[in-house]
């Protein structure tokens, strides 16, 4: 069975490092209901100073909520450059549909387009575990994102009622690059189902990067509610802002 390598650098660059002090000076963040369906979703919005269109992303969060930690990389990505707003999805129920979530992710589109520093022409779209899920089955529906990175994903996960379809079924209609960051002790979305994930996205030729980290449990971003200081926390930090730079353009 084909598997890609391990991607295992020791060399933690000094950018990397720099991730777990960032300036949050030039960077606002505030809390933002965010109305969808009659209803106001709390949310978070960070963004840089400055009145020149930036680009924008689009968070979602994972199954355990919008935690501390998410707010906090919000405000990093502000600092890096990118009007962000993480979307409380869970505000109302713990499982939503998806119909639920991606309508919620219309009306965030929505606030973006009114701010006069988005440039809507540069947006992005991430998510954390559930929320990996949704950027795998929402990129390939939704042309307003120009990319993508899903962490943590679930890509066979649905054939519900609310949950009918699973990322992996959408794959055809894909047509922005998606980064996939996983860790290779990932219980909950075991790495051999990225791995034949992975293994159709190259057989229908579609643009991906997939960032296996050796080791790397599920949920990596946040330990206790808060970014990790772990390496692969911190370099899949990296590795989005990266590959938002080299796509939101």
């Amino acid at each position: 069975m084909w598997r890609p390598p391990l991607m295992l650098n020791l060399k933690i660059s000094a950018a990397v490092l720099a991730l777990t002090a960032f300036s949050l000076a030039g960077a606002a963040g505030q809390n933002l209901d965010v109305m969808s369906g009659g209803k106001a979703y709390q949310s978070y919005l960070s963004a840089p100073e400055g009145t020149q269109k930036k680009p924008a992303v689009i968070l979602i969060h994972s199954f355990n909520g919008l935690e501390q930690g998410y707010k906090d990389l919000t405000d990093e990505m502000a600092a890096a450059g990118y009007v962000t707003l993480a979307l409380g999805w869970q505000t109302f129920e713990k499982q939503p549909s998806d119909d639920t979530v991606k309508a919620l992710i219309e009306d965030g589109l929505k606030v973006m387009a009114g701010r006069s520093d988005v440039d809507m022409n540069r947006v992005g779209l991430t998510g954390f575990c559930a929320g990996g899920r949704y950027t795998m089955l929402f990129l390939p529906q939704m042309p307003q994102f120009k990319s993508g990175v899903a962490w943590y994903g679930f890509p066979d996960m649905g054939g519900t009622a609310t949950q009918p379809k699973t990322p992996a079924e959408l794959i055809g209609q894909l047509e922005r690059p998606l980064l996939i960051l996983h860790g290779s002790k990932d219980q909950p979305s075991p790495v051999a189902s990225i791995y034949e994930y992975a293994k159709k996205l190259d057989a229908a030729g579609k643009n991906f990067k997939l960032v296996v980290y050796q080791g790397a449990p599920h949920g990596f971003l946040l330990k206790d509610s808060k970014i990790d200081d772990s390496y692969s926390s911190k370099d899949g930090r990296r590795a989005m802002l990266n590959y938002f730079s080299d796509t939101l353009k």
